[in-house]
């Protein structure tokens, strides 16, 4: 296995120079994969390029996940840009279908080579990593579609090796858990309200303060769902009373605790 990953590892340096000879814009959340992609970048980057991390503001992902990639982009000296974009004037987007992260993948991804062409970028590149192939991934036919490219799915590098990568390189966010965007707490075909969107913001904010890290927060109509690892049941059922006083206040009416435990893409399995 460590043959393997050191393979990887140099597939995947040799993949950044190429793609970091000339300015590039990289899409970036802040989050492991992309603050790899970014680190990458900023290393392999040949004298003078001119590396933009460039981060969506929007109204489906956490207001806290704009900061946490303004400090990671600092951190790493790239040219951080914000674009704000709602994705909620898009109606293929607002009534959350099927293919909503396709719909969603292809507004933002359009605005970022958008605002590449103005910067002359050479490419625009995203965080896709090789487990991410695998899962149900609708808006990774917006990423081919647009010619965006995936370094991390190139070299093959898995979940688990961006992150111990990511950690070799000192990167600060390397075990920072997954922040999907928000319509995922929801049923496809519930609409996106942002007044629902930031009720379920705040309730995940106040588990994760709690000390719940790994969350997810689904909304059932008036039921609020919560994931959270199994091992994380019992200090959850201690805390029950609180939680319930809490999550009341957030004008949530009934809670249920997800006896499957956290799995990402839970709402993907009524596809299936």
């Amino acid at each position: 296995m460590n043959q393997n990953f050191t393979e990887k590892e140099e597939a995947l340096y040799s993949i950044m120079k190429k793609y970091t000879d000339r300015d590039v814009c990289i899409a970036f959340s802040g989050g492991a994969d992309s603050s790899l992609l970014l680190k990458l970048a900023v290393d392999c980057a040949a004298e003078g390029t001119k590396i933009y991390a460039v981060t969506f503001d929007t109204v489906l992902h956490p207001s806290c996940d704009l900061d946490i990639a303004k400090k990671v982009a600092k951190e790493m000296g790239a040219i951080h840009q914000v674009i704000f974009i709602n994705e909620l004037d898009n109606s293929a987007i607002q009534h959350n279908p099927v293919d909503r992260c396709y719909q969603c993948k292809k507004m933002l991804f359009q605005n970022l080579i958008t605002f590449a062409g103005k910067v002359h970028a050479a490419a625009v590149l995203e965080g896709t990593n090789e487990d991410d192939l695998h899962v149900y991934r609708p808006g990774l036919r917006a990423v081919r579609e647009l010619g965006v490219k995936s370094p991390l799915a190139e070299a093959g590098l898995t979940k688990k090796e961006v992150r111990s990568l990511a950690e070799k390189l000192g990167i600060s966010v390397a075990n920072r858990p997954a922040a999907p965007c928000l319509a995922t707490r929801l049923p496809y075909g519930a609409d996106l309200q942002p007044d629902i969107l930031r009720k379920i913001e705040d309730g995940e904010t106040y588990l994760k303060q709690a000390g719940f890290p790994v969350v997810r927060l689904r909304l059932h109509g008036n039921i609020a769902r919560i994931e959270i690892p199994v091992s994380d049941f019992s200090a959850f059922i201690e805390k029950r009373q609180e939680i319930r006083h809490r999550l009341k206040q957030t004008a949530f009416t009934y809670f249920t605790l997800d006896m499957e435990g956290f799995r990402s893409g839970s709402m993907d399995e009524t596809l299936s």
